[in-house]
C-alpha cells in the first residue's frame, strides 16, 4: 500500500511540475497547463479514494 501512495504522490508532484513548465514555456498559448493540472486533480482524487478504501477494507489499520 505504501508503494502505491508514494507512486501517486510522485505522479501528483510530477504533474504539478509539468504544469509549471508548460505555464512558463507556452505563456498561455496552449491548453497543456490546464491538462496537466486536470491530471493532478484526478491523481489526488484517486489517491484519496484509494486511502479511504484501504482503510475501509482493513489494509490500513487504525491506531486507536
Amino acid at each position: 500500500m505504501k508503494i502505491f501512495v508514494f507512486l501517486f504522490i510522485a505522479l501528483i508532484i510530477g504533474s504539478l511540475a509539468s504544469a509549471l513548465f508548460f505555464m512558463v514555456k507556452d505563456r498561455g498559448a496552449s491548453t497543456r497547463t490546464v491538462r496537466a493540472l486536470t491530471w493532478r486533480v484526478v491523481f489526488s482524487i484517486a489517491l484519496f479514494a484509494m486511502l479511504m478504501l484501504g482503510f475501509h477494507f482493513g489494509f490500513i489499520p487504525s491506531k486507536i
